[in-house]
């Protein structure tokens, strides 16, 4: 699982890949992080919100400690964090728990290989929306894109799933976003949705669709990579 708090990763992962981490015969992701905590032999604070964290033996206690000091710590300088849990499945919930959840789903929308990408409140973004009540995240996702963009498409297979809080009328809310590989059936209608503050929409290559992102969020960068590396599995097959 991955959570995006203040447009910072928090990635969440089991024993086992905690272990793999800090493999210390491995040159490899252990030598990436900036610093390493142990939370069971120290407490976290300010100063190790930075650069790239590492939190080892993670509990849902960690995870309460964590998200009390991003409220309030200053963590201009992190990057990433990623918490080694003793249990993944407890460490998920309470993270989780203090937030309302909304369901949440979109879709990258591919053309000649390029891009559509929507250009809302000064940022780069993908076109995504709340599920109504009843409906499936690939239904969602395609009602969303063809609202927003005027693009009719075709629902592929799934490319990841984020996580990413924001606050609303003060409401701390946790969005699960499920994203979907699609394709342009018809875009001879497109048009921004001007009611959801989209100003443009843009076919963009890839180099054009890598410029953009630099003026974007974490997660939906993290969504291309996502999308990029499944096809590049693919190709490697």
């Amino acid at each position: 699982m991955i959570v995006f708090i203040n447009d910072r990763p928090i990635r969440l992962v089991g024993p086992k890949a905690a272990s793999q981490l800090t493999e210390p015969l491995k040159q490899g992701p252990f030598n990436d992080f900036d610093r390493i905590v142990d939370s069971r032999l120290e407490v976290l604070k300010e100063d190790a919100l930075q650069g790239h964290l590492l939190v080892l033996n993670t509990t849902p206690a960690t995870i309460d400690k964590l998200l009390l000091l991003l409220q309030k710590a200053n963590a201009s300088r992190l990057l990433s964090i990623t918490l080694g849990c003793l249990d993944k499945d407890s460490c998920e919930t309470a993270i989780k728990k203090p937030f309302k959840i909304i369901k949440a789903a979109g879709g990258v929308v591919v053309k000649n290989n390029n891009i559509l990408l929507i250009f809302r409140r000064g940022v780069w973004d993908l076109p995504k929306g709340k599920l109504d009540d009843g409906e499936s995240s690939r239904q969602g996702a395609a009602r969303e894109v063809e609202e927003e963009t005027g693009v009719r498409v075709s629902v592929g297979e799934r490319i990841c799933t984020t996580w990413h809080t924001y606050t609303l009328n003060g409401s701390r809310i946790l969005k699960r976003t499920k994203w979907y590989r699609m394709s342009s059936r018809d875009d001879s209608r497109m048009a921004p949705q001007a009611d959801e503050d989209i100003e443009k929409l843009a076919w963009l290559d890839p180099r054009q669709t890598k410029l953009a992102l630099t003026n974007s969020f974490s997660s939906i960068r993290y969504v291309i990579e996502s999308m990029s590396n499944s096809v590049n599995q693919s190709i490697d097959k």
